[in-house]
């Protein structure tokens, strides 16, 4: 029979374990109804992991003023800012959409098709790099290369500030907007991530959750919300407010050598190890900006998780020339139930964005009248 000190040896091992979050045993709902500095430990394998929050309030900018947001708010509506005078910024970034398009990719110039999925503008001001690759910093960076790009509004910068510096309401609203007496690229590229910079999530049943309602989240929900803060490890890659770390991996979706083959940030970097990695994307709202991932491929949840459960691929089936997969990637061992309880919990993470009304433009410049 052990001795007592072995016993009480045993207990005060499996307490640390349970403390580091390496052991994963059921737990009550009650340990998490309370404030998450509370909440148990996480366990996942990236130290700068945040925990889980709502979203802070926007830092001020000089540029963002209600004049140039609404001026923004029109120009991103407006067709006029493309070549063929058919395509606008909310065409690909629909409010009724989640401000994404719900295609595999998108559809531009001429009908066609891009190669990435659409990412949806929510929240687009907290990131410091843009599109799935990264090469935009910042939403004023951004903002123009969808006009300039034969893929999608293939308008000549030059022409379309022409454009715009011959309709009357334009030139007013830029004038107040920018005190300047000619619109140039500079002050539309400010105007229209002025309106981006306004599109926000609201709060979410998680986000009520940590505020202090403790009924917002079911039982089934908060098991999987430990789940995604231990076991399942998602809080490795998808942290803080953003659910994002904003940083770029590779999970093993490049397609490299095959159909769809997209290598990701060393398109923006030009270095073989960066060959396969995209920016972490955003769950906030995920219910409505799907299909997911950077090719839109994926038109399920639940099959999005069997994928991460499994591992992905896997280092040892990588093609030749692709660096191996993330630390965060490895089989995770996730039963039925527990999986389950993971998709119920990123349900917790939705909340229906702000629908906007089509604002009235300045007076149309018919097609005929352009240079």
């Amino acid at each position: 029979m052990p001795s007592i000190t072995c016993f009480l040896a045993v207990l005060l091992s499996a307490s640390i374990l349970l403390a580091s979050g390496v052991v994963h045993a059921d737990i009550s709902p009650e340990q998490y109804r309370q404030p998450p500095a509370l909440w148990p430990a996480m366990n996942h394998s990236n130290p700068s992991a945040k925990e889980l929050a709502p979203l802070p309030g926007l830092p001020r900018v000089s540029w963002h003023t209600p004049r140039t947001e609404r001026l923004g708010y029109q120009l991103f509506f407006d067709p006029r800012l493309s070549g063929s005078g058919q395509i606008a910024c909310a065409s690909c970034h629909d409010p009724d959409l989640g401000w994404a398009d719900g295609r595999q990719v998108a559809i531009g110039h001429n009908r066609q098709a891009g190669i990435r999925n659409t990412m949806s503008i929510l929240n687009s001001a907290y990131f410091k790099h843009l599109f799935w690759d990264g090469r935009a910093k910042g939403l004023i960076d951004q903002a123009l290369d969808p006009i300039s790009n034969p893929l999608e509004m293939n308008a000549s910068l030059p022409e379309v500030l022409d454009r715009l510096n011959a309709i009357p309401g334009y030139q007013q609203a830029f004038a107040k907007a920018f005190n300047s007496e000619r619109i140039n690229a500079d002050h539309l590229a400010m105007a229209l991530a002025a309106f981006e910079r306004s599109i926000v999530s609201r709060p979410n049943r998680l986000d009520r959750f940590i505020n202090g309602n403790y009924q917002a989240l079911t039982d089934q929900q908060i098991k999987g919300l430990h789940l995604f803060r231990t076991k399942a490890g998602c809080i490795s890659c998808h942290s803080g407010a953003l659910y994002s770390d904003g940083d770029f991996h590779h999970t093993g979706l490049s397609y490299y050598g095959r159909k769809y083959q997209d290598t990701g940030l060393e398109q923006v970097t030009g270095r073989a190890e960066d060959r396969g990695k995209f920016r972490t994307p955003s769950l906030r709202d995920l219910a409505y900006t799907g299909p997911w991932m950077h090719n839109g491929l994926f038109p399920s949840i639940r099959g999005i998780l069997n994928m991460y459960n499994a591992g992905m691929i896997g280092n040892t089936r990588l093609p030749p020339g692709l660096p191996p997969l993330s630390v965060h990637i490895k089989p995770l061992h996730l039963s039925s139930a527990e999986l389950d309880a993971l998709e119920a919990f990123l349900s917790a993470l939705n909340q229906q964005p702000y629908r906007r009304p089509l604002p009235k433009l300045p007076d149309y410049l018919s097609i005929s009248s352009w240079k």
